[in-house]
C-alpha cells in the first residue's frame, strides 16, 4: 500500500515555494517579489544582461525601445505643435488689436480726426499781397505771412535737398516708411540715435493739425498714430508734388517768413524759383529746427547744417562731391529784408489803401456765405501805383527833405537854447518842463519803472530828466 501510494504521488516543483508552473514562469509575482537585478520575461526570471528574445530571435527589447522613441518624437511634434500655435495666436490677437486700434483712430474714436473736408480744404491762412500797376510786390496784409505757390515755381535745389534730407524713400512709401520706423526702433533698443523716422507727409499732418500742449506719453503715443493715419490719408487724396508743395507753404521759417515764397524774399530777397544751391540748402536746414538753425542769430550753427544738407544730397545722387565741396566754401548769402509796414515802398499808401480794402471785404462774400478776411483769405489786389515811379519819387522827397529843408531848419533854430519851443521868454522855462514830463510818463521805460515802484526822483535821474 504504502509503495503504491508513493507511486501515486506528483513530484513537487523544483522552486523552493510551492507555486505553479504559471507562477514559476513569473507570471503574478508582486515587485517585492522579484530579485534584484532580474526582470520579468515571458519564460521566467532571468538575468537583465540577457536580452529576452522571441523563438525566432527577434529582439523584444529592441522593439520596446523603437516604439518609445517613436512615442517621444510624437509628443514632442505635439508640444512643439502647441507653442507654435500659441504663438501664431499671440500675433493675430496682436494684428487684431492693432488693426482695430487704428480703425479706431480713423473714425475718430480716440480724439480728433479731421473729416473729409478738412482734408480737402486744410484750413491756411494767407496773406492778402499788394502788387503795383507793373506787377511788383509793394506789401502784405497777414495775420501769418505766408504766401501761396504752386510746384512748378519752386527752385528743383528745394525739393531735391528737402528729399535728400528729410525723406530720401519719399517718392516710394504711402505716408510711412517702414524701414524707417525700424530704424528709429533698433536705435531706442540699442541706445544709438538712428533719427528720426517721421515722413515728410507725417510732418505736413503736424502742422497741419498741431499737437495739443502738455500731452502725457500716452496721449504723445496716440497722437503720433493719428499723424501716420492722417499722412495715409492725405496720400490717397494728394499727389506727391502736392503733398510737397503744402509742406513747404505751410512751414514757418521765423521772422516773419512763412512758407517758402515769404522765406525767400525775407532771407534772399528773391523768389522760390530763383533759389540756388547754397540757398536751398540754408532754408531746408532750418526744417529739422528753425530757432537753432536761425542764420540770423547762429550763423555758425546754421553754416553746418547747410554743409549737412549739401552731403545728404551728394551720398543720394543729387549734386556730385565737386559741387558740394565747392558750394560749402561758400558764405551764407543772407540779404535779409525785415518784415515791417513801416518798410518799403509805398506806406502811407499802403495804410490808406488797408481801410478801403477792409470796407471792400464787408461788402462781399465768399461762396460760404461769409464776408471776406483781408488778413487770412489771401487777397491778391492790384493798384494803379507804378512801383518804378514810386521809388523815384520817394527818393526825391529823401534828397529834398535832408539837403534842402533840414539844414534850413537848423539854420533857423541855431542858437536858441529852447528849439524848437516857441513861448513868451517868461514862461518858456515852465513850459518846456510841463512837456517833457508829459512825454516822460507817457513812456514805456517810465511805466516798468513805476510797476517797480521806483521813486519819482530816481525816475527823473534814470530818464535824464534834470
Amino acid at each position: 500500500m504504502e509503495d503504491t501510494n508513493k507511486n501515486n504521488e506528483k513530484p513537487k516543483p523544483e522552486n523552493s515555494k510551492e507555486e505553479s508552473h504559471y507562477e514559476a514562469a513569473g507570471y503574478g509575482f508582486n515587485d517585492d517579489e522579484i530579485p534584484d537585478g532580474e526582470v520579468v520575461s515571458g519564460e521566467g526570471l532571468i538575468d537583465q544582461g540577457e536580452p529576452p528574445k522571441s523563438d525566432n530571435g527577434f529582439d523584444l527589447e529592441k522593439q520596446r525601445s523603437n516604439v518609445d522613441i517613436l512615442e517621444e518624437g510624437f509628443k514632442k511634434h505635439r508640444s512643439i505643435k502647441k507653442y507654435v500655435l500659441i504663438f501664431w495666436a499671440i500675433i493675430v490677437i496682436i494684428a487684431l488689436g492693432v488693426g482695430f486700434m487704428f480703425f479706431g483712430i480713423s473714425m475718430g474714436w480716440f480724439g480728433f480726426m479731421p473729416s473729409f473736408e478738412e482734408l480737402e480744404n486744410p484750413q491756411t491762412f494767407l496773406a492778402s499781397e499788394i502788387y503795383s500797376h507793373d506787377n511788383k510786390l509793394l506789401g502784405t496784409y497777414y495775420v501769418e505771412n505766408r504766401s501761396k505757390i504752386y510746384y512748378h515755381n519752386i527752385s528743383p535745389y528745394i525739393t531735391d535737398a528737402l528729399v535728400a534730407t528729410e525723406d530720401v524713400r519719399y517718392n516710394d512709401h504711402s505716408g510711412i516708411d517702414v524701414k524707417a520706423l525700424g530704424r528709429v526702433l533698433f536705435g531706442a533698443l540699442s541706445g544709438q540715435d538712428k533719427g528720426g523716422g517721421s515722413t515728410i507727409t507725417q510732418q505736413l499732418a503736424k502742422n497741419l493739425f498741431p499737437r495739443e500742449y502738455n500731452q502725457s506719453k500716452l496721449e504723445l503715443a496716440f497722437r503720433k498714430f493719428k499723424e501716420w493715419v492722417i499722412a495715409v490719408k492725405l496720400e490717397k487724396r494728394y499727389s506727391k508734388e502736392e503733398i510737397i508743395t503744402m509742406y513747404l507753404n505751410k512751414f514757418d521759417f521765423l521772422n516773419l517768413a512763412v512758407g517758402i515764397k515769404s522765406a525767400s524774399r525775407v532771407y534772399f530777397s528773391t523768389t522760390p524759383a530763383q533759389l540756388d544751391l547754397n540757398q536751398s540748402a540754408l532754408l531746408v536746414g532750418m526744417v529739422k529746427n528753425p530757432s537753432l538753425y536761425n542764420p540770423l542769430r547762429r550763423p555758425e550753427l546754421a553754416r553746418d547744417r547747410r554743409n549737412t544738407v549739401l552731403s545728404q544730397m551728394e551720398k543720394y545722387g543729387y549734386i556730385s562731391g565737386e559741387v558740394a565741396d565747392s558750394v560749402k566754401q561758400l558764405p551764407l548769402g543772407l540779404v535779409f529784408q525785415k518784415v515791417d509796414h513801416n518798410i518799403g515802398t509805398a506806406t502811407y499808401f499802403k495804410e490808406f489803401l488797408r481801410g478801403e480794402i477792409k470796407q471792400w471785404c464787408n461788402e462781399h462774400l465768399k461762396p460760404n456765405g461769409e464776408p471776406y478776411d483781408l488778413y487770412r483769405d489771401g487777397l491778391r489786389i492790384y493798384t494803379t501805383i507804378d512801383s518804378r515811379l514810386q521809388k523815384y519819387a520817394e527818393e526825391a522827397v529823401t534828397d529834398h527833405l535832408s539837403l534842402d529843408l533840414q539844414p534850413a531848419f537848423y539854420a533857423h533854430w541855431k542858437g536858441r537854447k529852447y528849439a524848437p519851443f516857441v513861448f513868451e521868454p517868461d514862461t518858456i522855462k515852465p513850459q518846456v518842463k510841463k512837456i517833457m514830463g508829459q512825454a516822460m510818463r507817457r513812456s514805456e521805460r517810465y511805466r516798468k519803472l513805476k510797476l517797480a515802484e521806483i521813486g519819482p526822483d530816481s525816475i527823473e535821474k534814470c530818464t535824464g530828466k534834470h
